[in-house]
């Protein structure tokens, strides 16, 4: 569980650092950071689901965040960097690629299934008690519209959202000239 606190004081330290920055495109890079530590947090955790979901929004809200901060003049890019933010920066990328090597270690060989491992997972619940407690023949559409409906529910809704989200912000203005005539 060593990791564990590892990623948290990842996540603290990141959070620190985009609270405290001047630079808001730093700002933003740093609360990408705390998304992806809480991704491999939910990985860790055995819920890759929420993991994906997680790191699908944290790309869209930073791919928004990004525009409309380089869009809008808020932040300037330059080649000038401040000493601590590049240490920072190296520490972070270093502390991402670790994680990365440990998550890859700790995971079960592809294709290894978990009911092999863990002999009350929740697959076993599942195949055992599934049709008797949904009567749903197909136990894919069974897990995930009775056990884990609203799971899926949230999940549908978030990625929605954010989706609808990114298109609005990202559409392209269409404005219309004065002189242009109606069609």
């Amino acid at each position: 569980m060593v990791i564990f606190y590892i990623l948290l004081l990842f996540m603290i330290i990141a959070a620190v650092i985009t609270v405290e920055t001047k630079d808001l495109l730093s700002s933003i890079i740093c609360v990408g950071a705390v998304g992806v530590g809480t991704s491999i947090m939910f990985l860790f955790l055995r819920a890759p689901d929420i993991a994906i979901t997680q790191i699908v929004v944290e790309v869209l809200g930073l791919i928004i965040l990004i525009r409309a901060t380089i869009s809008r003049g808020l932040t300037f890019i330059t080649g000038d960097r401040e000493f601590f933010g590049t240490v920072v920066s190296v520490v972070i990328i270093f502390v991402i690629f670790l994680v990365g090597i440990k998550v890859f270690e700790t995971l079960p060989d592809f294709g290894t299934p978990i009911i092999i491992k863990v002999a009350n997972a929740a697959s076993n619940t599942y195949i055992k008690e599934g049709l008797a407690k949904t009567g749903a023949a197909n136990i894919v559409a069974a897990i995930i519209l009775d056990y884990r409906g609203y799971d899926t529910l949230g999940e549908a809704t978030v990625l929605f959202t954010t989706i609808i989200g990114a298109v609005v912000l990202l559409r392209r203005k269409n404005k219309k000239l004065v002189e242009e005539p109606d069609e």
